[in-house]
């Protein structure tokens, strides 16, 4: 029997879910009682190993105070799909670093940092580091 992996667009859905569960401080637990479900079935959602319904999707939005549309922003292509002309870089790389804990903390921490210059210098350290 073949390994079944999560489908890229299943996979970014979640993530975009989390990504927003997290902006609000809300955990898992807490989202999951929304709709009557364990923390279990949503981290299966957030990663991407159960599909989200389309009614499921569409609670979750309200939940999360989205639209629908915002778990697909950035989502990657479906094979088959008329492909963009466009050459720019995926933004999904974006979301998976805002999905993540440290990306998250580290956004919220350098969004409350007032000081343009201080903001500034970090961004040049770290594109020092980056470059190492």
């Amino acid at each position: 029997m073949p390994t079944m992996f999560p489908n890229p667009v299943d996979k970014h859905v979640g993530s975009r879910v989390r990504m927003r569960r997290m902006m609000l401080g809300m955990s898992q637990t807490n989202l999951a009682d929304a709709f009557g479900l364990t923390f279990q079935q949503v981290q299966k959602y957030e990663t991407g190993t159960n599909r989200i319904s389309a009614s499921r999707l569409q609670q979750t939005a309200h939940a999360l105070q989205v639209p629908v549309a915002f778990f697909f922003e950035g989502a990657p292509s479906v094979p088959g799909a008329p492909q963009s002309k466009s050459t720019a870089p995926s933004p999904a790389y974006v979301s998976d670093f805002l999905a993540s804990s440290d990306g998250f903390a580290l956004t919220k921490a350098f969004t409350q940092i007032k000081n343009k210059k201080v903001r500034r210098s970090i961004v040049d350290l770290v594109e020092v580091v980056a470059d190492r």
